[in-house]
């Protein structure tokens, strides 16, 4: 199947999944959001892939969200509320991929990228990476899976440091928290280091890393199950505020926000 916002390259049982518009920082807008899922049903399907490799192409790995979709889910209701339930599916598509996901994380990655990238099992950064979630930052919840994620692996105490300050956190500093599995130098190594992974797994026999994969996605499915739709209802609120708009248009202008909390 042809893609718009993703390639698929199959080494032997693995595929390697590229988000392909670095011209775009590879934002997850519409089109991407809901092209994802697609994608990850069909490797899921496919008995040949053994393991999948998430890397992606330009100088940084993914801006995330983009400002059009803040502006246009304030402007009319009905767009952000299938804003809200494209979200939460392409969220679960991650959280109960049943097939070992390993990420190769270069440059910066910004608010649902990074999200999303918390869902694999194995994550491979520079120590120099830039992994944040600046919702707050821009007036929003973190709530398309940060909260559901980020607890998880580096513990709510650090989470809530973290996401209530929107503070990006380093490859090495992630490393230090359990966010990120291993380091790398450059990110060619990264990308190395993460195929290396991926095909180790896949030499493993399938049905019993998939079984486990299962078992392991109860546990992420758990906190999904308790936290991701009241986060993502919150941050719909949150996008229908005063304040979300300046913080669009703030960070255009590359000036202040001047917050009313309205």
């Amino acid at each position: 199947m042809t893609y718009h916002t993703v390639e698929i390259t199959r080494h032997g049982h693995v595929a390697e999944l590229r988000l392909s518009r670095p011209e775009t920082l590879n934002a997850f807008d519409d089109l991407l959001v809901n092209e994802l899922p697609g994608v990850l049903i069909e490797l899921a399907r496919d008995t040949g892939v053994r393991a999948v490799l998430w890397t992606s192409a330009g100088k940084h790995f993914s801006a995330g969200g983009d400002m059009a979709t803040i502006l246009a889910g304030h402007a009319d209701l009905n767009v952000l509320l299938r804003g809200v339930d494209d979200g939460r599916r392409l969220f679960r598509a991650f959280a109960d991929f049943p097939k070992p996901l390993v990420t190769a994380v270069h440059g910066s990655s910004f608010g649902v990228a990074t999200s999303l990238i918390f869902t694999s099992d194995a994550v491979v950064a520079t120590p120099v990476a830039k992994l944040s979630d600046p919702h707050v930052h821009m007036g929003l919840v973190a709530g398309d899976g940060g909260a559901v994620t980020w607890p998880l692996s580096a513990g709510l105490a650090r989470a809530k440091r973290k996401l209530l300050w929107g503070e990006a956190l380093t490859g090495a500093e992630a490393f230090e928290m359990g966010l990120v599995t291993d380091l790398a130098e450059t990110p060619e190594a990264v990308h190395d280091t993460a195929f290396e992974l991926a095909q180790r797994v896949a030499k493993i026999p399938p049905i019993a890393t998939q079984l486990t994969k299962r078992a392991l996605n109860r546990v992420l499915s758990a906190n999904t199950d308790q936290v991701l739709d009241t986060g993502f209802y919150l941050e719909a609120l949150s996008n229908r505020t005063d304040d979300a708009v300046e913080a669009v248009n703030a960070f255009t202008e590359k000036r202040e926000g001047r917050w009313t909390g309205a």
